[in-house]
């Protein structure tokens, strides 16, 4: 097995291969990997900082190295354009690791590999850090074609988005799924506000600011974990982005409601209502898979909150006894995700066709949950896309097909504005 940055490399290969051939995810995976190859912290690291500029750089990787390669990339063989694609990433995006280190590592993994390629590889990374400074102009610029290259987004997704936001629109957006993201948490309100939060890690050495979008929200400016920050244990915080977080506030659980999330898992919204109630009244927080409810059990437990019950459930098919029951029903219904790139980079490679069918689980959701709604009380339909088919048309489709609910608010939030997930909420009343 390989040691050090050899192993931290040949578990990124691992994991590029299992993304490809599997459809895995790749931060379940890197942790297998982590584990399959003896990594440390740090390896671990380099591990995901490989796998992710990778995967975020797929298409850019490609066009460079067809710049420099005898053989075009798109006939090279997948393995071998794995490991050209983590050399070239290591040499364009990681200046702490020597241009020696990633030429001379990536010709090893091809030996190992077994592949005869092992000069084309020495020769194409040569060239381009003999180039970096100096790389080959991107063609097409201020085009769809463009921005599928400089981001490494499908050209389906680029045209779209330059249709629907204009080219410097898009520009930002896919820029802002190529940035890696920052930690942001959701503060227990049992223990203080926002501002407080942020001096308690400000006098641990840590740097944080309040979300400009969410008044519950801290931004971590310091690469870390969660588990690691002071006050975890204790249950001050949790973590939400602060999209998701805005949400919530929107919908303004208030103390002694009743309130179903009928999504919940993770269950960042129910810990956030149980936060914003003061752990006064009564939440159920629904997933069709029992093991996604474990999560939410155990961190309402470590923040503290009894308020929280979970259940099993198809929320397109809510539990008849729960009819007219809520005032507050929450349907963060299944989406494609396209808000989320920056944290999921592999969504970017969906098959547009099999995102065709979600519309209409989406409105069946709500369509179920609007039952569950008391008379005055309030629905909030929420998703993690940008895809106008999954959040205003479903919308609009079921206040047509519901009079007895009136839309109170609705907001599409781009990751480019704040530097959050991509999200959309709209906020509607049953009629009393």
């Amino acid at each position: 097995m390989a040691n050090g940055t050899a192993g931290a490399r040949e578990a990124a290969l691992y994991v590029l291969a299992r993304c490809r051939r599997f459809d895995a995810w790749s931060q379940q995976t890197i942790q297998t990997a982590a584990e399959k190859f003896s990594l440390d912290e740090r390896d671990t690291a380099l591990c995901t900082k490989l796998c992710l500029d990778v995967l975020q750089n797929a298409a850019l990787c490609d066009y460079y190295i067809g710049c420099y390669s005898s053989v075009p990339a798109a006939k090279l063989e997948p393995n071998l354009l794995d490991i050209l694609r983590l050399g070239v990433c290591q040499l364009l995006f990681m200046d702490k690791i020597p241009v020696s280190a990633a030429v001379n590592e990536a010709v090893e993994q091809t030996k190992r590999s077994g592949s005869r390629a092992a000069g084309l590889v020495n020769a194409v990374l040569r060239r381009v850090a003999e180039n970096r400074e100096n790389l080959p102009e991107i063609p097409n610029i201020g085009t769809a074609q463009e921005l599928s290259v400089r981001f490494s987004h499908p050209l389906w997704l680029c045209e779209r988005m330059v249709s629907e936001l204009g080219y410097d629109g898009a520009h930002a957006f896919f820029a802002a799924n190529n940035r890696a993201p920052q930690l942001t948490v959701s503060v227990n309100t049992r223990y203080g506000d926002a501002p407080s939060l942020v001096e308690r890690f400000s006098s641990a050495g840590i740097r944080a600011h309040v979300s400009e979008l969410s008044s519950v929200s801290v931004c971590v400016e310091d690469k870390g974990s969660a588990a690691a920050l002071p006050g975890f244990a204790a249950g001050e915080f949790f973590v939400q982005d602060a999209a998701a977080a805005m949400s919530v506030l929107c919908a303004a659980p208030q103390k002694g409601m009743r309130v179903l999330d009928a999504c919940s898992a993770p269950g960042g919204k129910s810990l956030l209502c149980a936060s914003l109630m003061e752990n006064d009244g009564e939440i159920l927080a629904c997933d069709l898979h029992e093991k996604k409810l474990r999560l939410v059990e155990e961190n309402a437990e470590r923040l503290g909150f009894s308020i929280i019950r979970t259940a099993t459930m198809d929320a397109s098919k809510p539990y008849e006894a729960l009819r007219g029951s809520f005032d507050l029903v929450i349907a963060d219904v299944p989406c494609s995700g396209m808000g989320v790139i920056r944290k999921k980079p592999e969504i970017r490679y969906k098959d547009p066709k099999a995102l065709a069918g979600l519309p209409a689980i989406q409105k069946r959701i709500a369509d179920g949950l609007a039952a569950c709604v008391r008379p005055g009380g309030i629905l909030l339909y929420s998703t993690c896309t940008v895809f106008h088919e999954e959040n205003e048309d479903v919308a609009e489709r079921f206040l047509h097909d519901h009079p007895d609910f009136v839309r109170e608010e609705q907001r599409l939030i781009l990751p480019q504005e704040y530097d959050t997930d991509g999200f959309f909420y709209c906020r509607m009343r049953r009629n009393g």
